[in-house]
């Protein structure tokens, strides 16, 4: 009876690897490769598109650090000319001149995509302002700015100077 089970089964098996087969499509190897030929195809032109958008990211990127170090490399003259504002001079014309080259500045530092922030009374924060003294004052809120040394540029999100400030506690 066991050989009977067993020849049963086996039976069974082969008709169900039969139908298996029976219902699985024929391959076409011409298929077979244009279908690699394909997908080798459509991953190149995936990397070719991420290599594309890539260096276009890089070089965005690249002239943005390029405007950012000349800008840097303007900064000490935008600090030279609030020093010579914040003097007191007899020549008006001395002190017209300062005021319109220090305005003219300024407007090309806006055009080229720089924001100058760090002024008296605004709030605190670490990601762009450098707190190099404490004032304990109970008038002032907690974490205002009390006193600007050298003012904050950045471009986008891009810091191109901490502002340096005071800060109370």
């Amino acid at each position: 009876m066991a050989k009977k089970e067993k020849q049963k089964k086996d039976t069974v098996a082969e008709e169900v690897v039969e139908e298996v087969v029976a219902q699985t499509p024929e391959v076409n190897p011409f298929e077979e490769k244009y279908n690699a030929e394909h997908d080798a195809h459509l991953r190149l032109a995936a990397e070719y598109d991420n290599f594309r958008k890539r260096t276009t990211k890089e070089k965005e990127q690249s002239y943005l650090n390029g405007r950012a170090d000349a800008v840097e490399k303007l900064l000490p003259v935008y600090d030279n000319l609030s020093r010579a504002l914040q003097q007191e001079t007899q020549d008006a014309a001395y002190k017209k001149g300062v005021e319109m080259t220090m305005t003219e500045l300024v407007k090309i530092l806006n055009s080229l995509g720089v924001e100058i922030f760090g002024a008296e009374g605004d709030q605190f924060d670490p990601n762009l302002h450098n707190a190099i003294m404490h004032v304990d004052d109970e008038s002032i809120p907690e974490n205002t700015i009390t006193q600007v040394f050298q003012q904050g540029f950045k471009m986008g999100e891009k810091i191109v100077r901490f502002a340096m400030v005071q800060v109370a506690n």
